[in-house]
């Protein structure tokens, strides 16, 4: 089976609107403001967005709250540049449109209902599938009953997320809702590269482990091993 080049799937539907000459309302499932940055730049010229951040795997309030406040402060960022005209970036003109954000429900129990028995895995494995289930299932849900058009996800600009495996969750949750998800990529064509960049720019907080409690550790137990 050939593998799908998501990324040009993204580039596509893209054409397609613009030959239409229309903006499709999205809703992007936000994780961080880092992951969001480069994003947000690239979707803004083409679609009129709105995050949602929901996020109820990650491990304390404290921790959720400085997250979801970067997040409400780069987006500030990004309408202050359209209410003044002066953008920066090589993602970033006239076609940008402001953006809107719907903070989620903040339950942990939720994601630990959702990975139960999956505590030991490895970051990366089948409590990582679990926990993409659960915060891709909310947004379709948000999507349809907020009547978006499209939805979809940051989680795909990180190296370290399967971004085959996010679509066909993505897929499966479009088929299951009713509402359309945007196949991406977002780590290709420089997006990570490019996120990276914005994050210096805007001085983002940029935390080292996914979220969750079990990824702490999992960071904890490897910083401990390389310096011994």
């Amino acid at each position: 089976m050939n593998k799908v080049n998501y990324a040009k799937e993204l580039e596509k539907k893209i054409k397609e609107f613009e030959k239409e000459g229309r903006r499709p309302r999205i809703l992007l499932h936000a994780c961080c403001a880092p992951c969001s940055s480069y994003c947000l730049e690239y979707l803004r010229q083409y679609f009129d967005v709105t995050v949602f951040f929901y996020n109820p795997n990650i491990m304390n309030a404290a921790e959720y709250r400085k997250r979801v406040d970067e997040e409400k402060r780069l987006i500030a960022e990004y309408n202050r540049q359209v209410d003044e005209q002066t953008f920066e970036g090589m993602n970033s003109d006239e076609r940008a449109g402001k953006i809107e954000i719907i903070e989620g429900d903040y339950i942990v129990s939720d994601f630990l209902e959702a990975v139960k028995g999956l505590e030991d895995c490895h970051e990366g494995g089948d409590r990582c599938t679990k926990c993409f289930e659960l915060r891709l299932e909310e947004t379709a849900k948000i999507a349809l009953k907020e009547k978006f058009e499209f939805f979809t996800t940051t989680l795909t600009i990180s190296p370290l997320k399967d971004a085959d495996r996010l679509n066909r969750i993505g897929q499966s949750m479009s088929e299951k809702y009713g509402v359309s998800f945007l196949p991406s990529d977002f780590k290709k064509k420089e997006g990570y590269k490019r996120s990276i960049e914005l994050s210096h720019k805007f001085g983002l907080y940029r935390q080292d482990f996914c979220g969750c409690e079990f990824s702490r550790q999992q960071r904890e137990r490897e910083e401990l091993q390389q310096g011994s």
